[in-house]
């Protein structure tokens, strides 16, 4: 696992959401997303990393959940369904365009383009049975 010193530099991206390069290795960000308010993610504390490929930023940044998340656009992997870090990314977009973008994936779910089709199933069948799963999965894992 790669160093997670103290000393290292926060780039604090927007409130609720920091990026911390590990020292051994600057390509790798910690990444800490605080649940969006009104959401079934509300008070949770997301932890995701961040690698930026050789060819970035030509190709887009691989990020993905460590933290358990009950979403439909998020697999049990972590792996995140996102457009723009797939066949919209451009080389124009920053880190804290992505990052954004994945929070604000956090206040509106797309069960119409899921990356876990179960969890999409039970959005589109019983949207309020999936909300109340997400928030106690919020509670229990993050």
């Amino acid at each position: 696992m790669p160093s997670t010193s103290p000393s290292r530099t926060c780039l604090c991206v927007v409130p609720g959401i920091s990026a911390t390069p590990y020292e051994d290795n600057l390509r790798y960000f910690q990444v800490v997303i605080a649940g969006p308010q009104s959401s079934p993610y509300e008070h949770g504390i997301f932890k995701l990393e961040l690698f930026l490929p050789a060819d970035y930023p030509m190709a887009p940044p691989k990020v993905r959940f460590l933290t358990r998340i009950y979403h439909p656009n998020i697999d049990k992997l972590g792996r995140i369904c996102l457009d723009i870090l797939k066949d919209k990314w451009s080389p124009a977009l920053q880190i804290r365009t992505v990052l954004l973008s994945i929070q604000a994936l956090l206040s509106a779910p797309n069960p119409d383009d899921p990356l876990a089709n179960d969890v999409a199933d039970h959005w589109k069948t019983d949207e309020p049975g999936a909300l109340r799963t997400a928030t106690e999965w919020t509670r229990r894992f993050a």
